[in-house]
């Protein structure tokens, strides 16, 4: 993938065939000890596509779930799949297997982390999950420690712990670090972290109103069923992409810094950012 996740994907979750490249909004988790359920996750519409033999496997199965994945990556599949390992031990058996598009690294701390992973897996995209006051702390020291890092990810639910909060906003500081590190290293913004009650789909979609809101871009997703909330929090209204487009047509026509007739203004910033939508727009195009 070039960047990883960026690559086109084989549909929308309508159906509808993807011909752009444009950035990923939806990453499902798939346990790695079920093939089955990898496969459907697969032919979801989800972007990318997690294959997880961290949490959502059983001690007694993470053997196996390690080898249905190495199995299930032996071929290239139309989707980027990704991999969250249960131990650096894992990267041997999936580094050189065709399917495999990243690394997701749990319980990532420091930089010398990234090191050791990345002499394991060298060439692969490695995405570091932060989920210790410490590492969100490092978020950045992180973020360069490697050219392989491309992007960082939140585990929400050990942070709590750690940290002890009990309203979603004591979660606010550490997003903000997160999206700041990673805009620092020049990385993609930040993926948020998976909202786990699949049947509270408004909860949901205010929560992706909320993340978009602190920079993120996109969530992880357990089910399907959270793939077209995520999707729609994260595209741009239509009112957004008329805006977006009467900015670019104005420095179009004057590359200067100037005033539009609703009396914004705008300049070399304001025009990225118009760009930038324009590119989710054509997402869901």
């Amino acid at each position: 993938m070039s960047p990883p996740g960026a690559a086109t994907a084989a549909g929308t979750l309508d159906g509808r065939p993807r011909t752009t490249r444009r950035p990923p909004l939806t990453w499902l988790y798939a346990p790695g000890d079920r093939p089955e359920v990898v496969r459907k996750a697969l032919g979801s519409g989800a972007d990318v596509v997690i294959v997880d033999l961290e949490d959502a496997v059983a001690p007694d199965r993470k053997a196996y779930a390690l080898d249905a994945t190495a199995d299930l990556l032996s071929d290239a599949h139309p989707v980027p799949v990704h991999v969250r390992i249960h131990t650096p031990r894992d990267i041997p058996v999936l580094a050189s297997l065709p399917g495999l598009g990243g690394l997701r690294v749990p319980k990532v701390t420091h930089a010398s982390d990234i090191h050791r992973i990345s002499e394991l897996a060298p060439g692969l995209p490695l995405y570091p999950l932060l989920e210790s006051a410490l590492a969100v702390e490092h978020a950045y020291a992180i973020a360069t420690a490697h050219p392989a890092v491309r992007g960082l990810c939140l585990g929400e639910a050990d942070l709590r712990a750690d940290l002890g909060v009990r309203d979603d906003s004591g979660l606010d500081w550490p997003r903000s670090r997160v999206v700041v590190a990673a805009r620092a290293a020049a990385l993609a913004p930040p993926v948020q972290s998976v909202h786990p009650d699949i049947g509270d789909l408004e909860a949901l979609a205010a929560g992706c109103a909320r993340g978009r809101a602190l920079g993120f871009l996109g969530r992880a997703a357990i089910h399907p069923r959270q793939l077209p909330v995520i999707e729609r929090a994260y595209l741009p209204t239509p009112q957004e992409v008329d805006a977006a487009r009467a900015v670019v047509a104005a420095a179009a026509a004057d590359r200067g810094a100037l005033a539009l007739a609703d009396g914004r203004f705008v300049d070399a910033a304001v025009v990225a950012g118009a760009r930038r939508v324009l590119a989710l727009a054509d997402h869901g195009g």
